[in-house]
């Protein structure tokens, strides 16, 4: 494993020249064998080296390339990860002067996604990133790439080269997994739809990678959905059920976790999973506050759902939750209090324990106040024959209490905008006042 990081510039002021260089450079080669580890890799020696500009060439300095070969060859490794992106000409390069396989980041994070993906959508986002990305390393490095085979009819010439059918055949593959995803995004636009026609609202889950999502989701839920100390240990989007403290339901999702310097071409390929975040009533945004680079990996993920086109800073449905709080000290759980009432309404955060439950339910209680602030609450009086009527009610509102009263209900519910003006004008409706 080797950690080709930049030195860290600092301007006149002393602060860092970019937002990327606030992560620990021991922190980023750690998270690094980490990934590797996630696909059971065996990582005999990480390598941190420093460098002053990326070269064209090998992306290291010469004296580097030839001070990794000498690695390679006491530690007999098969295979080289390079924390960075890398160019084809780049990787090719360094292959040739180490004579092993050598793999950036981008093709390790799509290596673990292939192995993770259970479901039939998510191995099409995978195969889809995976051939943009395969695309552009289709260089002449192999000799197989160097045949032609003849043209057809009267053309003669010397016909189309491996390397062309071999991208020809990768963008055909690419035009079709293309439309699948499409058919995807269609049927998660109909269960959508289907979602919004009942009283039951979207909460989605985000975050980076290991900050304990799944956890969290098993604790709300009381599902079994896989959760372990790794990273991206869980890929395929899920949807349950959760109850909040008041009787009323809402769908949680939980979402592939982010990551540092994540692949555009995942952000492009999960574009169909993540519109449930961008569709999402409430989100909730979870962080390992035990993790030493908590606040860098807040930034990554708020860099994320701004490609996604929600700004982080102007959305009123974002909660953050901080999690793992079980993992700190008393001393460091009363600054993060201490913080965290200090915080303005609109930008709320919730001490947490996924593992023991510790803060669960004034989470729940704050998801429900949110989904409650975008809801009118009517009160109504309802004729105890209208069976029908009541029944519609108890299907498309939520009912915070009923009462019988000779022959009539006295009702109190809660409705989306959507269907405010109907209960209003069916029912006669009173908006209660706060």
């Amino acid at each position: 494993m080797v950690g080709p990081y930049l030195r860290t510039r600092r301007g006149d002021d002393g602060a860092s020249a970019s937002q990327s260089e606030m992560r620990d450079v021991e922190a980023r080669i750690d998270e690094a064998a980490g990934l590797a580890r996630a696909i059971n890799l065996t990582v005999a020696e990480s390598i941190l080296a420093l460098i002053g500009q990326i070269r064209p060439a090998t992306y290291l300095g010469k004296g580097k390339v030839d001070e990794i070969a000498g690695v390679i060859a006491s530690q007999d490794a098969e295979l080289v990860v390079m924390d960075c992106a890398l160019s084809p000409i780049q990787q090719r390069n360094l292959e040739k002067a180490w004579n092993t396989k050598v793999l950036d980041r981008t093709g390790l994070i799509l290596e673990i996604f292939g192995r993770r993906a259970k479901t039939k959508e998510g191995a099409l986002q995978v195969e889809l990133a995976h051939l943009n990305y395969q695309r552009s390393r289709l260089v002449r490095s192999w000799t197989h790439l160097e045949r032609q085979r003849g043209g057809f009819g009267f053309m003669g010439g010397p016909g189309e080269t491996q390397i062309e059918a071999d991208r020809r055949l990768i963008g055909d593959r690419i035009t079709r997994l293309e439309n699948e995803l499409k058919k995807v995004q269609a049927t998660r636009r109909l269960h959508r739809a289907g979602r919004q026609r009942v009283p039951y609202r979207v909460v989605a889950l985000v975050g980076y990678t290991n900050a304990g999502k799944s956890t969290l989701f098993n604790r709300l839920t009381r599902a079994d959905v896989q959760a372990a100390d790794m990273l991206f240990a869980t890929l395929d989007p899920t949807l349950r059920a959760i109850s909040l403290p008041h009787g009323g339901k809402a769908m949680l999702s939980d979402t592939v976790g982010f990551i540092s310097n994540l692949p555009t071409q995942l952000v492009a390929a999960f574009r169909a999973t993540l519109e449930e975040v961008l569709e999402a009533d409430v989100i909730l945004h979870v962080r390992d506050m035990s993790h030493e680079d908590a606040e860098a990996q807040q930034h990554d993920v708020e860099l994320v759902l701004s490609q996604l086109g929600i700004d982080p800073e102007a959305t009123d449905s974002l909660i953050e939750v901080w999690n793992k709080i079980d993992r700190l000290d008393d001393a460091a759980r009363e600054n993060l209090a201490n913080i965290a009432s200090r915080r303005p309404p609109e930008r709320p955060c919730l001490m947490v324990s996924a593992e023991t439950g510790e803060g669960v339910d004034a989470l729940l209680q704050a998801i429900e106040d949110r989904l409650a602030a975008a809801r009118t609450t009517l009160d109504l009086t309802i004729d105890a024959a209208d069976g029908a009527g009541i029944s519609w009610l108890h299907r498309n509102a939520e009912v915070l209490a009923k009462e019988l009263h000779e022959g009539h209900y006295d009702m109190t519910v809660r409705v989306d905008a959507t269907k405010r003006d109907i209960v209003v004008e069916r029912y006669h409706g009173v908006p209660r006042v706060a």
